[in-house]
């Protein structure tokens, strides 16, 4: 797997891919790279990520309070090479966006058998939980990136 632009797809932008961006900013600034985030729904454009977000992440010495959120484009299909979904919904959304197999084979699952699920409704134990799947699996694409 050779390292390329990252983007980071959750539903709304201010809970998972928040900090999924965050964490691989924070892993990945050996690389020369762009690390973004998008949601699929146009519910936050503009806001900041959750407060809950924001804490856990802070909690693990990473900043996303300037993060801003925004909605997935088709135009990022062409700034990206990987692009990273949380769950099997958001998968659904962003590859019925692509319109080639070349798009189609840049959008993956983050957990490559397993969803990250939104910790929106699941109080502040919910996002550490996240975090922590969310940093194992950026840790493991990194990984891939120095083979």
């Amino acid at each position: 797997m050779e390292k390329g632009n990252v983007l980071m797809v959750c539903l709304g932008n201010i809970c998972r891919s928040p900090l999924a961006q965050g964490i691989f900013e924070q892993l990945s600034k050996e690389f020369s790279i762009t690390v973004d985030s998008a949601g699929t729904a146009r519910y936050h454009i503009g806001s900041t990520p959750d407060p809950r977000s924001i804490k856990t992440a802070l909690n693990h010495g990473i900043d996303i309070s300037k993060q801003k959120a925004r909605q997935f484009t088709r135009l990022d299909f062409d700034s990206f090479d990987y692009i990273f979904v949380m769950d099997l919904q958001n998968l659904k959304n962003v590859l019925e966006l692509s319109q080639t197999e070349k798009e189609r084979s840049k959008v993956k699952l983050l957990l490559t058998n397993e969803e990250v699920e939104d910790p929106y409704y699941f109080g502040n134990q919910g996002f550490e939980i996240v975090f922590n799947k969310i940093e194992k699996a950026c840790k493991e694409i990194i990984g891939l990136w120095k083979q």
